[in-house]
């Protein structure tokens, strides 16, 4: 997996006009690869978590362009918000508890940013209005949980 780290968030005392920010979401920050069939997703950390995540892995190769890095985070939704706490139980040594967590609690990738697309790199070192959300950029793909 290539040396890539999300941009965290960063308090700040207020938000300067016409600038983008992200909500604090209640999951693991990361980043996606996709290199056709070959998906690869890592932590803040740059440890791998593509092994217990299988449905984000096929949502990534359903959805996503054929080659791109995207930083985003991943979640647990149920009913009553995000679930951390189902998302921390996700993180397991056994691939049959693995493969049964995924279907119990499945997860979501929320993207936030397009790191690369195809042969084009957007600068890590984003600013505030570095880029338009993703939904311009894919109007035709409706958010959707896996």
């Amino acid at each position: 997996m290539p040396p890539v780290s999300p941009m965290l968030a960063k308090s700040v005392p207020s938000i300067p006009s016409g600038a983008w920010y992200e909500p604090k979401w209640d999951g693991f920050r990361s980043i996606c690869f996709r290199d056709g069939d070959a998906v690869e997703v890592g932590s803040r950390n740059e440890r791998p978590l593509t092994r217990y995540f299988p449905e984000v892995v096929a949502a990534a190769i359903a959805e996503l362009p054929d080659r791109c890095v995207i930083d985003g985070e991943i979640v647990v939704p149920t009913a009553h918000g995000l679930d951390f706490e189902a998302l921390q139980q996700r993180i397991h040594p056994a691939d049959s508890r693995v493969r049964m967590l995924a279907e119990k609690t499945p997860a979501s990738f929320i993207a936030f940013d397009v790191l690369a697309l195809a042969t084009t790199t957007t600068p890590v070192g984003r600013s505030a209005n570095a880029a338009p959300p993703l939904s311009t950029r894919w109007p035709s793909r409706a958010p959707r949980s896996t």
